[in-house]
């Protein structure tokens, strides 16, 4: 059985003596706080069973920040899976004590985002949110500005040019990324299909770019389809993915360039006992892994939440302190490309 860390352990690994972490857990004395944040930060490293204790006495003297979170649906798995990472993130943070307010879309509107950007703008510091592409909400998030409450668009770059940051993958990439996958692992000419969100989705057109712009370089005779549009939902991309296959015998490739890749395993399981189409989806679920392994899905190109997520708190606790000014910036994240084998 592994040894439990001890007092010691948490003191040789911030650099000061055990008596000085004693008296931070038992508040015998004023400790400072460059000192609290080396212990806490130590027995977070180290896995010491007191470190909750360690991390209260510390936010008791830090500042409290107000952080907005919005996503898409919470019925999604890979939503689901994004919000309890912020959770997590938030909560080891020694720095800072954090508020973390995580809302949720119902829907793809414009409107909807509109309200919930007012909504956490009145209680938050700073607003991470995935979002359509609408100018709708370019006179909100610059309201906000004007108020000092920072927006980081998350996934898909939307507000451009008012929005403080952009974090997220570089999707023109991964729509290329998706292309050479398909087009290295088909052997034969045929007809490609793309599905994206809608047209609002900045980050789906650029996919389909890359998707399109490498297929064409590539120029091994394959066709890519008219890019079909499924809301990002399951039932859709199921019908669609259906009338594919009957109208277009000769399909060779799907490739899903956002949420409701569901539909298309289901289709491509009904149709064909054994795996004919190479698709390709974004992100790991129970469902895209289940794909991979038995050859209906040849590769998921996942978003590395940990780290989109450190990366995201980063941005958002700095531009609070420092206020709404400042250039913006764009943060690309490496992908996570998981093929079968690996799983």
């Amino acid at each position: 059985m592994a040894r439990r860390p001890t007092i010691k352990d948490v003191a040789r690994e911030a650099g000061v003596s055990a008596t000085t972490v004693d008296r931070v857990i038992n508040g015998r004395t004023l400790v400072r706080e460059e000192t609290m944040r080396k212990i806490a930060e130590a027995a977070n490293r180290v896995g010491y069973h007191g470190k909750g204790i360690i991390q209260d006495k510390l936010k008791t003297s830090v500042p409290e920040v107000r952080l907005g979170f919005i996503l898409l649906k919470k019925s999604q798995e890979f939503y689901k899976n994004f919000a309890l990472q912020i959770e997590k993130e938030v909560s080891g943070r020694p720095d800072y004590k954090i508020i973390a307010d995580i809302r949720f879309s119902s829907s793809q509107s414009p409107d909807e985002f509109a309200q919930l950007l007012q909504d956490l703008g009145r209680r938050c510091d700073a607003i991470a949110c995935t979002a359509v592409n609408d100018k709708r909400l370019d006179p909100v998030v610059q309201r906000l500005r004007d108020e000092g409450v920072i927006v980081v668009s998350v996934l898909n770059d939307f507000a451009q040019g008012i929005r403080k940051g952009y974090i997220g993958l570089n999707n023109m990439k991964i729509g290329r990324t998706a292309a050479w996958m398909i087009t290295k692992t088909v052997h034969q000419p045929g007809k490609l299909a793309i599905f994206v969100g809608g047209n609002r989705w900045h980050g789906h057109d650029l996919r389909e770019v890359g998707f399109r712009s490498l297929v064409r370089e590539v120029d091994r005779g394959f066709t890519v389809l008219d890019t079909l549009v499924n809301l990002e939902t399951r039932q859709v991309t199921y019908e669609a993915t259906l009338d594919l296959l009957h109208r277009h015998p000769d399909l060779k490739g799907i490739y899903v360039a956002g949420g409701g890749m569901e539909g298309a395993i289901a289709a491509l399981r009904e149709v064909h006992d054994m795996p004919h189409v190479a698709l390709v989806v974004n992100e790991l679920t129970a469902e895209s892994r289940s794909a991979l392994i038995d050859g209906y899905a040849v590769m998921a190109i996942a978003t590395p939440l940990p780290e989109l997520c450190a990366a995201l708190v980063d941005q958002m606790v700095e531009s609070s302190s420092k206020g709404v000014e400042g250039a913006s910036s764009q943060y690309f994240l490496e992908p996570k490309l998981i093929l079968p084998e690996i799983l």
